[in-house]
């Protein structure tokens, strides 16, 4: 629905499946913004509007998934314009997609303090908040959150005074519009884990591949599994790993966390006997 909106709305529109980074400064993508900094700096772009759903990975969520909103896989709904919409426009873009053709209620937005004049351009109740900024550590700016049921289902970002960055979530307008069943960790954990996989992540001791050696030992240790060889892998190393922790244990019963991983890599908190 929203790809049928944009392109009726004369926008470039494309689906991004990949959770590759654009850039050196994550691991993975974490915002649909991030394909288009050079644009947000490039003051020589000017009256381009685009948008896009963009798969994104976030495991600083990773504890919080299973509460109904974190999933920490999710897809990114953005709009992003480089020194053409205003502010005014983008909220009124949205929030006709929003009540219209999503049929949905906004109960609150929240803005900034120092931008009062932002009070105007929305039709719902506004509640300062002095909390919304946003960067991703190079480029951000005040930002106005929209809330439903007490829940943040997405924002419009200002970067720089002069461009807008929009991300709303596709999974949590999907869950309040369509009351889709919230998804509980473990389906939330391998559902990251193939979507690695498929975009050719193998496990590993640096970067990424640790990441995903890590995610499937979550797996394991929870009682989840997937057919797949990388997590019989990993199942067996956390069987050897164990059997190896319990031979050693009577041998060194007073050395502490620190000694038993730097001497043989095993992290103790993850047996228990």
């Amino acid at each position: 629905m929203y790809q049928d909106y944009c392109l009726t709305n004369n926008l470039p529109f494309e689906v991004i499946s990949s959770i590759h980074s654009y850039d050196t400064s994550t691991l993975f993508c974490p915002a649909g913004m991030q394909k288009y900094k050079k644009q947000f700096v490039d003051s020589s772009i000017k009256t381009q509007t685009v948008c896009n759903i963009q798969s994104c990975l976030r495991l600083n969520d990773i504890d919080s998934m299973g509460d109904g909103t974190h999933l920490g896989l999710f897809n990114m709904m953005g709009t992003f314009s480089f020194r053409h919409w205003s502010v005014q426009q983008t909220v009124d873009f949205w929030m006709e997609f929003l009540t219209h053709h999503l049929e949905m209620n906004v109960d609150y937005v929240t803005i900034h303090p120092d931008v009062p004049n932002w009070n105007s351009y929305h039709k719902t109740e506004v509640r300062f908040d002095s909390e919304c900024k946003w960067s991703d550590g190079e480029i951000g700016g005040y930002c106005t959150e929209f809330y439903t049921n007490g829940i943040e289902i997405g924002n419009i970002v200002n970067p720089l005074g002069d461009c807008i960055d929009v991300g709303f979530g596709l999974e949590r307008l999907d869950h309040i519009v369509n009351q889709t069943t919230p998804k509980t960790k473990e389906q939330s954990l391998i559902d990251i884990i193939i979507k690695m996989i498929d975009d050719g992540y193998v496990p590993g001791y640096n970067k990424q591949g640790s990441i995903l050696r890590k995610l499937l030992k979550m797996l394991y240790k929870m009682g989840g599994s997937i057919q797949h060889s990388f997590f019989e892998q990993e199942k067996q190393r956390q069987l050897k790993m164990s059997e190896r922790y319990k031979k050693l244990l009577p041998k060194y019963p007073s050395q502490t966390k620190e000694w038993w991983y730097s001497t043989h890599g095993i992290e103790v908190d993850d047996y228990t006997y």
